[in-house]
């Protein structure tokens, strides 16, 4: 391990720590410079386990111990010490987390490739909340749904919050960037998935009904919280769905949304299974086999 103590903190190979408090600058900095910041030595040791290569890495000496077992494998990585004031001046907050990896961002996926491996994904329009993003990948990989599909102005899953909150998901859960809807609604029905919408529409169907008989291949689509889908999102969707609402309120969090219709999706599912004797969870060999 290449193990260095941080003396001038404006050092150029200390570059990839700096502003990360700047979340514009850093949406932008990320993807053009191929990197993303993994938190946490859990959250560093799934990006490890994915197959993701670490550009450097910045720790409290406490938390050697920790991480040095994860770099065995990468003796050339650079490993940047300091203490708990020196790396809040280069950051920006407190790290209390104990530990920052940059990490080479791996190339991105090709969304067809990606729906002929699966059957059950998730398709975001348009969030940019980070938080939103992170919850919704957390819950794609605990409620076993195979995929994330974002449009061209979602927010990045690989962004250090969205990252963070879902507990390092977004490097277990494969993902791509989808074109825009002239090219993405048909790609979706060429592949063989009905894609349907989430939206407070007259015609939408209740979630309890439209689980008791899925389709084959299912892609769930959410929007943003206030504008919801757009209409080119709407159009290219084959049906609509609610979850229905007591006490006069209108809609959930999206990502609250996305875990029950994600569950609602699943029960059936394995119901479905048990009643054609087969027992246990589904069986998509074929969607998992892209994850790491």
């Amino acid at each position: 391990m290449r193990l260095a103590r941080i003396g001038d903190l404006s050092a150029p190979e200390l570059a990839d720590y700096t502003q990360l408090t700047d979340v514009a600058l850093r949406r932008v900095r990320e993807p053009e410079e191929g990197l993303y910041l993994a938190e946490s030595p859990k959250v560093i040791e799934r990006a490890l386990n994915a197959g993701h290569r670490p550009r450097s890495v910045l720790l409290l000496e406490e938390w050697l111990p920790r991480v040095e077992p994860l770099l065995a494998d990468h003796p050339d990585v650079p490993v940047y010490v300091g203490e708990s004031q020196q790396l809040e001046a280069l950051t920006g907050f407190h790290m209390h987390r104990g530990a920052l990896a940059s990490m080479h961002r791996p190339s991105p996926r090709d969304p067809v490739e990606l729906l002929r491996a699966s059957k059950r994904v998730v398709v975001l329009e348009d969030l940019t909340d980070h938080t939103n993003v992170g919850a919704i990948f957390r819950s794609v990989a605990a409620l076993g749904a195979d995929a994330v599909l974002l449009s061209p102005a979602c927010a990045d899953p690989l962004y250090r919050r969205a990252v963070r909150v879902s507990m390092g998901a977004v490097l277990q859960v494969p993902w791509a960037r989808l074109p825009e809807w002239p090219v993405a609604g048909p790609m979706f029905r060429d592949e063989g998935y009905e894609l349907t919408a989430f939206a407070l529409r007259d015609d939408a169907e209740d979630l309890a009904d439209y689980a008791g008989e899925l389709p084959e291949r299912l892609a769930l689509l959410f929007g943003t919280e206030g504008a919801g889908l757009s209409r080119r999102a709407l159009a290219s969707a084959a049906r609509s769905v609610v979850i229905p609402m007591e006490h006069g309120v209108d809609s959930l969090n999206v990502a609250t949304a996305a875990a029950l219709a994600l569950w609602a999706v699943r029960t059936a599912d394995r119901a479905g299974d048990l009643s054609a004797g087969r027992g246990g969870a589904p069986d998509r060999a074929e969607g998992r086999g892209s994850r790491p």
